[in-house]
């Protein structure tokens, strides 16, 4: 997700009022999204943050969705879809209708999807999901409390992400290996990873790990999400009316990929300890059953992260009359975040035998966990807000300002060594000796140990609205933004002293404005604005899938702009038109250090007045749709113009040799979408054929990526989906 060239690290998303952003890094993930069935309404505020939302990540814009109430009577749908890549999916919704005498109902929904990964001929993805909501109204004022849950669960193979480059010397190819590059044509998208079997190990011989599971289509990205939320609105009296919504949320996921492991200790001094050091765990014992302790063998080694997330929005709105109202509110969020690494075995073929090794962790020959990261985080806000909202001059003019003032703590445990500034750690947690050993043989790593850091920050919001004349508005907002530092980046400062400035990361903060015209009519809604973003400490990151690390770099003042604008056209109830466009800039006000040289000196890249990798420079597209009888047509596009691969907006080169542009290139993608009702066949309008076509022309592009700072490190990018055809049977009654 990307609004405004705004990545989904810095947009806030809801679900019912719960957040959704991961509780570490902020991010947000597609895979675990609930069914689109069940999604009643969609609201996205741009470039603003709602004053009530209890995030540390929305520098950019909220996007907040609303789940659907019960039905008042009895109702059933089921959706079956099938498609290209062996796709396949159901879903199931009853709705049980007002079942006491109080009016209470109910809906349940489950669904299953599966198909093959796409790229790289290896590989599945098998998703299940299960939602409730009970409603119940208090009176007849619009009260009520509602329960509703939420599970998902996701067994699913990576593929698609291959090292941004096109060279083709020395016969390279396409692959996820760091020594393959992207697909120069359509057809070399379709690439195959080879199968393998693991060599057998022989008895007193030191067998060495072969590469059999290595491969990026080989790993696994297993998640198990679920939450409850509690939603609940009470009038006390006339005009007064509190809203209090408590919620729960579990996480166990895991990504990464494999690691040779040594089947002997590591020495210290003159002794011999298992642990993880260097990136390797070291085991004390055989592992592969030839008996003896001589070899190296390829082990499963993910991140694996499980979360506990309680949280709760409490609102107070008082209406003074009918065009005055004030709110104020309260917010909680306390996230556990429990980060390890455990290692696991794979079978024969080089597939894991447990997807979560955490379950079943290989241990060390002192009884310990082997285990490349460890670390237990609390991630907590408080926060207050508050806002009026007034209309004046017969209505025409609305005015909104709001206040939040959010209290951020980051209580962090760091159990093994930093071992370096990019985070880097050795960890032998559970054994005294090893430690202590470990630290008199390298006094300048930095210890286990406990940090916190505490930020807060208030963040006005303000907004009016007036309408010129009864069709026409002009508008303008200003809002304040904060992105707290997310905990990879807070575990990599423990490298430096306390005290010291780069122990201590400052927040991203932004300063952001609208301005705009809206206009509005029977069949024409139209809509131009401009805006202004101006950050300070600009905070990215990408990601090393080889070394499976997140590495961050600050921007430092960065300013962001644009235009947006859209019209809408509804000519007849049977026809509509829609078209959209946006100009994205960026501009990085200084020179960033990229790194030192051998004396110790900062390198500078050449960043000022420079783009913003990553984010197209524009999109625009449309949208046209029909209805004839029973059939519905409707056709769709956008073009999405270049990205940058890097901030200094340079050439990609290696040891000397340009491997890609400066820029990933445009693209247009094409969507066609089919309905066809089946009431002329004695059904109801519940039922009906659908068929949906993404890519309509099979175009070739590259998907997203993590842009870099400097212009001689090779990105990944995920391949663009092809062309897809998807057919679905909706039933409903």
């Amino acid at each position: 997700m990307s609004i405004r060239g705004f990545d989904n690290t810095r947009i806030s998303q809801t679900f019912d009022g719960l957040p959704l952003n991961d509780t570490g890094g902020y991010a947000l993930y597609s895979n675990q999204q609930i069914d689109p069935e069940l999604i009643d309404q969609v609201n996205v505020n741009l470039g603003t943050t709602d004053v009530d939302s209890p995030t540390a990540a929305a520098s950019g814009s909220t996007v907040n969705l609303r789940s659907r109430n019960p039905s008042q009577d009895f109702g059933v749908k089921v959706v079956s879809s099938v498609g290209e890549y062996d796709f396949f999916r159901v879903f199931g919704l009853v709705d049980t209708g007002e079942f006491t005498s109080f009016g209470t109902r109910a809906w349940f929904s489950a669904s299953s999807a599966t198909n093959n990964a796409i790229y790289g001929g290896y590989g599945k993805i098998d998703k299940q999901q299960y939602n409730f909501k009970i409603y119940q109204p208090v009176g007849d004022n619009g009260d009520f409390v509602s329960l509703a849950g939420h599970w998902n669960q996701n067994r699913n193979n990576f593929f698609g992400s291959v090292p941004l480059r096109t060279d083709v010397a020395g016969g390279r190819v396409v692959g996820s290996a760091s020594s393959n590059r992207f697909p120069i044509t359509k057809d070399e998208r379709f690439y195959e990873v080879a199968r393998c079997t693991v060599t057998p190990a022989t008895p007193g011989v030191k067998d060495t790990a072969n590469s059999c599971g290595s491969l990026y289509e080989y790993r696994f990205n297993p998640s198990d999400t679920g939450n409850i939320r509690l939603s609940s609105r009470f009038t006390l009296s006339d005009g007064l009316v509190l809203t209090v919504d408590p919620s729960y949320q579990y996480t166990k996921a895991n990504g990464g990929g494999t690691v040779e492991a040594i089947e002997s200790a590591f020495k210290i001094g003159d002794q011999f300890f298992p642990g993880y050091f260097g990136g390797k765990p070291y085991v004390g014992a055989d592992l592969n059953g030839d008996g003896d302790t001589l070899d190296t063998v390829r082990m499963l080694a993910p991140s694996q992260t499980k979360t506990d997330r309680l949280g709760l929005i409490a609102s107070l709105r008082y209406d003074i009359d009918d065009h005055n109202t004030v709110r104020l509110a309260y917010s909680y969020d306390r996230g556990r975040h429990r980060q390890t690494g455990e290692v696991g075995f794979l079978d024969a073929y080089g597939n894991a035998i447990d997807v979560f090794p955490v379950d079943n962790p290989v241990l060390g020959s002192d009884g310990n966990r082997l285990q490349k990261r460890d670390r237990l985080s609390y991630a907590i806000l408080h926060q207050v807000s508050g806002e009026y909202r007034g209309e004046f001059f017969d209505e025409r003019l609305t005015v909104n300002a709001g206040l939040r003032a959010p209290f951020f703590k980051r209580n962090l445990n760091q159990y093994c060594f930093t071992s370096s500034n990019s985070g880097f750690v050795d960890c032998m947690r559970g054994n005294d000796a090893a430690e202590d050993a470990y630290a008199a043989a390298n006094p300048n790593f930095a210890r286990p140990q406990k940090r916190v850091f505490n930020y807060d920050k208030l963040l006005p919001t303000a907004g009016v609205v007036f309408n010129v004349m009864p069709k026409f508005s002009v508008f303008g907002n200003y809002s304040k933004g904060v992105q707290v530092p997310g905990t990879d980046n807070l575990y990599q400062s423990f490298w430096y002293a306390p005290g010291t400035d780069a122990a201590d990361p400052s927040p991203e903060t932004t300063d952001n404005f609208d301005l705009g015209v809206r206009y509005t009519s029977g069949k024409i809604q139209a809509q131009l604005s401009g805006w202004y973003t101006n950050y300070k400490n600009r905070l990215a990151s990408s990601y090393d899938f080889e070394q499976n690390v997140t590495i961050y770099r600050n921007l430092g003042k960065v300013e962001k702009y644009g235009v947006d604008g859209s019209i809408s056209y509804q000519p007849i109830p049977e026809a509509s038109f829609y078209v959209f466009g946006s100009y994205l800039k960026s501009k990085i006000k200084d020179d960033v250090v990229i790194g030192r040289n051998g004396a110790g000196d900062p390198i500078y890249g050449q960043t000022a007045g420079k783009r913003e990798s990553g984010a197209p420079t524009f999109t625009f597209g449309g949208r046209a749709q029909g209805t004839l009888g029973p059939v519905q047509l409707g056709v769709q596009a956008k073009r999405t113009g270049p990205r940058y691969v890097n901030d200094q907006n340079l050439p990609v080169f290696q040891s000397g040799v340009q491997v890609y542009g400066a820029k990933a290139p445009a693209y247009t993608l094409v969507d066609l979408d089919a309905r066809l009702s089946l009431e002329w066949a004695g059904l109801n309008d519940k039922t009906y054929f659908q068929l949906n076509v993404t890519n309509l022309f099979d175009k070739l592009y590259v998907g997203g990526f993590d842009g870099t700072t400097s212009n001689t490190t090779v990105t990944t990018a995920q391949i663009g989906a092809p062309r897809t055809v998807i057919g679905s049977i909706i039933i409903g009654f």
